[in-house]
């Protein structure tokens, strides 16, 4: 198998404002693509405008693509467990509502497993004064969000979410 046919996995999470989890993930050596868009809900091909009423079920989430031979899972929830309070119920950040809530969709039963000791780790740690309430999921369909929230904070030269 030569460079070009290595096999990508995915990795989905909801972490608050998808626009900074994004950023955060390109910068990851051995991310090849992270996308915004929503999962978790009972709506088919959600919108923006529709996640955002909360109405939905969906959280806004960011799937990432990487190459396991130069970043493991564990170094991606690493970065997601940084990005957000996973102590707060659907209120990672400033953001409040079920679709900001924190969740990792997991795509096998190895991401599982690596999602529950790297939470109980993190609730371990002492980081934080409360225990963690990020839900650990079988991963669900993936919507992707509209053209014009791919990238939107790298488009407009901005290097965190305090928008």
């Amino acid at each position: 198998m030569n460079d070009s046919q290595a096999k990508l996995n995915l990795a989905t999470f909801g972490a608050g404002c998808f626009w900074g989890v994004e950023l955060r993930f390109r910068e990851l050596p051995g991310v090849t693509d992270a996308a915004v868009g929503y999962a978790g809900g009972t709506t088919e091909h959600p919108d923006y405008d529709s996640v955002c009423t909360g109405n939905t079920g969906h959280a806004e989430v960011v799937q990432v693509q990487f190459d396991p031979r130069l970043v493991s899972y564990a170094e991606i929830l690493k970065v997601f467990w940084s990005q957000h309070d996973p102590t707060t119920l659907n209120r990672p950040g400033p953001d409040v509502g079920s679709q900001y809530r924190s969740v990792i969709f997991v795509h096998d039963e190895q991401q599982r497993a690596a999602a529950e000791r790297s939470k109980e780790d993190v609730n371990r740690s002492g980081r934080w004064s409360n225990p963690v309430v990020t839900t650990i999921e079988t991963a669900p369909v993936f919507y992707r969000a509209e053209d014009y929230h791919q990238q939107y904070l790298a488009r407009r030269g901005i290097t965190s979410c305090n928008i």
